[in-house]
């Protein structure tokens, strides 16, 4: 799915008259088994996760495929053949790239979910975040009134993808109580309620996993369980049950907790978006930032708004690249720094370095570059396991 769209060997297959799939199309396509699909700018991982741990407590051990470098679509695929049992749920991670040629599967998941969307990818779609929800709304284009669509109320994107007239049944989750005709899974003061056919059930408080995940896993929590809704309405789930969910490796992992330091690998935070939801979480852990990578025709002011907001000029560090210089740009322009210098380093040895001599044993370092990783790493995957081996080098002797 990472082959540009206006490759000349994509032009030439179809020329060609050539049939292109890629994995997803194909597993969709060939898979039997009641599928739960999960797409999205920010949550959809930590989304696509959660729904299989709470699955497996109840269907036996679920693996997540998809995008997920551990176990993806055609791995899956021939597991699945192997094992016979169409009966067992899958969950799925898709990205806008892999939905992109859903719909030549002829076939679409039994649930689908969309976490939110925010700008991502957008050096793919022409710089139109239009052309991105689009590539989204595949998700659900070959759905039916036998299928389920789950939307973020709050979502300013929801009623784009409602114009796109989808054919399944309507779940929606907000951290508002739904409007009246609308089914799913809202927050009432702190606990979660479940709303269908004008019935409503408290399933639990969330006022703990708010404070110990955050409140963007709020949202997160709140789409899986409507997921799980969707495809079984006997799921049972507790405050416990929640509180047990485990975290995505990546993604605010907390790789290392000694002595008043604090590390988090947040690798595949690629978007600004990503580094504004970590730095919201740790913000009163008196945080170091690093940051900085490969651009994707973002907008990195907002970013540069909650930087300056919560993170010290002493405090931020930056690994250099042109989605960096962007940011930089951003920062000086609201005086960020005012007489120091931005703190610019071309590796992240150096980046690791820095942040530890600064740090002095002290706070939370958070690692979430806020953007691509193609110019100094393989993908976003390799740029984490880097970081990895450099704090455990750095730090197991404090």
């Amino acid at each position: 799915p990472g082959v540009p769209r206006e490759s000349r060997y994509l032009a030439a297959a179809v020329k060609a008259k050539r049939e292109l799939q890629n994995d997803a199309s194909l597993f969709f396509r060939f898979a039997q088994n009641p599928t739960i699909a999960v797409t999205g700018t920010r949550g959809k991982t930590t989304t696509t996760h959660w729904i299989a741990q709470l699955l497996s407590k109840k269907y036996g051990p679920i693996v997540p495929t998809g995008n997920n470098p551990d176990n993806p679509f055609l791995t899956e695929l021939r597991l699945l053949e192997r094992s016979r049992d169409t009966k067992r749920p899958v969950v799925v991670e898709v990205s806008s790239w892999q939905s992109e040629y859903m719909a030549r599967a002829l076939r679409a998941p039994c649930i689908a979910v969309i976490t939110n969307l925010f700008p991502d990818h957008l050096n793919r779609y022409g710089g139109s975040m239009e052309e991105y929800a689009r590539a989204k709304a595949e998700i659900f284009r070959l759905q039916d009134k036998d299928d389920t669509l789950v939307l973020n109320a709050d979502s300013t994107w929801t009623q784009f993808f409602l114009k796109q007239k989808p054919k399944a049944r309507m779940f929606f989750f907000s951290k508002k109580p739904l409007a009246k005709n609308r089914e799913g899974v809202f927050l009432r003061g702190a606990h979660l309620v479940f709303r269908t056919n004008g019935k409503e059930q408290k399933i639990c408080s969330v006022k703990k996993f708010t404070k110990d995940f955050g409140e963007h896993n709020l949202e997160n929590v709140m789409a899986g369980v409507a997921a799980l809704f969707a495809f079984d309405q006997k799921m049972k789930f507790s405050e416990r049950s929640l509180l047990q969910l485990k975290g995505v490796h990546m993604r605010q992992e907390i790789i290392f907790k000694k002595r008043g330091l604090t590390v988090v690998n947040d690798s595949t935070a690629t978007s600004p978006d990503g580094t504004i939801a970590a730095i919201e979480r740790f913000k009163n852990d008196h945080p170091l930032l690093i940051t900085g990578g490969t651009d994707k025709d973002l907008e990195m002011r907002e970013l540069a708004r909650v930087i300056k907001q919560h993170i010290l000029p002493a405090r931020l560090i930056l690994l250099n690249g042109s989605a960096t210089k962007l940011l930089v740009a951003d920062l000086l322009r609201k005086k960020y720094f005012k007489k120091t210098k931005p703190q610019l380093f071309g590796t992240l040895i150096e980046c690791v370095e820095a942040a530890t001599f600064i740090a002095k044993g002290k706070g939370t370092i958070i690692f979430s570059p806020g953007s691509a990783s193609f110019e100094k790493f393989k993908n976003e995957f390799d740029r984490g396991e880097q970081f990895n081996k450099l704090v455990k080098n750095s730090f197991t002797k404090i």
